[in-house]
């Protein structure tokens, strides 16, 4: 089997985490790359599950585009947020 080359563009920093991450394993940025596209091609398909976030859903953004109407139209209520920690 004969190597061919990638060239990928990613954010520094994420770059800089993968490696540190990686590097826990003791696999570099190729061995790790390599490992992803044989499970995607092992298992036909991305090797972890892809999910959209709700809140990002066609319905819920409707949903706050009229709840922002109506604060607007009615002068609303304003809350004070509050911080609660993680358990």
């Amino acid at each position: 089997m004969s190597n061919t080359s990638m060239n990928i563009r990613m954010d520094g920093e994420v770059k800089r985490q993968a490696q540190e991450l990686f590097a826990q394993f003791g696999l570099d940025m190729t061995t790790a790359v390599n490992m992803f596209l044989r499970q995607s091609i092992r298992q036909q398909g991305i090797p972890f599950v892809l999910q959209l976030d709700p809140f990002y859903s066609e319905a819920n953004q409707e949903r706050l585009l009229r709840a922002a109407d109506r604060m607007e139209k009615t002068g609303g209520t304003v809350h004070e947020l509050i911080e609660v920690e993680d358990d």
